[in-house]
């Protein structure tokens, strides 16, 4: 995704045609760029040799989640309806963990059904809802428990996972009597340790961290796991400034916990494949000129991308078209719909800019349209994949007329 002769491409097709093509708001991946975060991350891990389980909840197209099967990846899932998308796009339920803290007995007893990798289980009460389950089906049911490493994983608060605040995993105390508890289990195999300590990491420390926090409990608890489920979270660019996590450096960090051991590694995955491989076009509405600075009214809104309002996420936002005259006056990019929350950007400067111009919001292939919904009665975008030069509408906008 660049400019070719100041107009902006993903891949060989212009987003101005898109946008006059699929209409706007409209959300478009790149299929290049997709395949080619998955193989550098499978690269920066090659020495390890992990089983990759993409976090379905950052993008549940199933379109999308098809790449991601036909590129030999899992999934994570974290409700039923995931679950049954996943299985839909055709991903080995071998290659499936379901992972979250409140999973109904409905979603226990289809996930056993469909004899997924593992039921990553986050609390005492669960696993004895699992094994009465197991017990009912007369089978064995592979299960992960999740441990609360305490680990602040320096990142937004609200998506944090990992502090003794959260309300993920179990404490140590309790991990090892839960361990104590099922180890002879008839119907529970607890195969693996699972933790996940929040989203958007670009620091390695706080994986440092939790590494020494899972050898300990390992070393205290004396079991023998087949897996370690190190979750996801790490982090993109969201802004030229940013730094990005580095994936060989955590690698390194990983290879030298796994020594004298077999144990295998589970990753989780999401923004990572597929953050900076999507955008959201959209079109100016009004310019909305005043004293102190100019309000860009767009026609995508808080209900198409929340992540501003909601964790006071910074999106980048380029012109369709670069133009060389700046106007020094502070610019601020705004929704339509009626909360002051819906917004997405101030900037000090922008350069010339005019109603029915499109711009682009970048890095929103992950927690984009999973997030969206229908306030103030809004239709959801569509969504479109690029290939080259070809354009494949992957879900269609949806019309007022179905929605009312």
């Amino acid at each position: 995704m660049n400019y070719i002769n100041k107009r902006f491409f993903v891949e060989k097709t212009s987003v101005n045609k898109i946008a006059k093509k699929f209409g706007t708001p409209v959300y478009v991946y790149s299929l290049k760029k997709i395949e080619q975060n998955i193989n550098n991350f499978k690269k920066s891990f090659k020495s390890i040799n992990p089983l990759i389980c993409f976090s379905v909840k950052s993008n549940c197209n199933i379109n999308i989640l098809r790449i991601i099967k036909n590129q030999g990846l899992g999934a994570d899932v974290v409700s039923m309806g995931e679950l049954m998308i996943a299985l839909k796009a055709g991903i080995n339920p071998k290659k499936i963990v379901f992972s979250g803290v409140g999973k109904t007995i409905e979603e226990l007893d289809f996930a056993i059904n469909k004899r997924i990798l593992l039921i990553n289980a986050e609390s005492e009460n669960e696993i004895i809802e699992i094994e009465k389950i197991a017990k009912r089906k007369k089978t064995l049911v592979n299960i992960g428990l999740r441990l609360n490493p305490d680990t602040n994983a320096q990142t937004l608060s609200k998506i944090s996972t990992g502090k003794k605040e959260d309300k993920f995993g179990v404490s140590q105390k309790i991990f090892k009597r839960i361990i104590k508890n099922f180890k002879n289990s008839k119907y529970l195999k607890i195969k693996c340790l699972s933790v996940h300590i929040g989203s958007q990491i670009t620091s390695n420390r706080p994986y440092e961290k939790m590494l020494r926090v899972i050898k300990n409990t390992i070393r205290n608890n004396n079991y023998n796991f087949e897996y370690v489920d190190l979750g996801g979270g790490m982090g993109i660019k969201y802004n030229l400034n940013q730094k990005k996590l580095d994936l060989n450096s955590y690698s390194s960090q990983i290879k030298s916990f796994l020594k004298k051991t077999n144990l295998k590694v589970i990753f989780e995955p999401g923004r990572f494949i597929i953050g900076d491989a999507g955008i959201l076009l959209s079109k100016i509405i009004y310019i909305k000129q005043t004293k102190q600075k100019n309000f860009i009214i767009l026609d995508a809104a808080m209900n198409d991308l929340i992540r501003p309002a909601l964790y006071d996420a910074k999106h980048r936002i380029s012109p369709s078209e670069k133009k060389n005259s700046f106007i020094n006056k502070l610019h601020e990019f705004v929704g339509p719909i009626c909360e002051t929350s819906d917004k997405f950007l101030l900037t000090k400067k922008y350069q010339k800019i005019e109603q029915g111009d499109i711009l682009i919001i970048h890095d929103v292939g992950a927690y984009g349209m999973v997030l969206s919904s229908n306030y103030n009665l809004r239709p959801k975008p569509a969504e479109v994949l690029i290939r080259g030069s070809k354009n494949i509408i992957i879900k269609k906008r949806q019309r007022i007329n179905d929605i009312v």
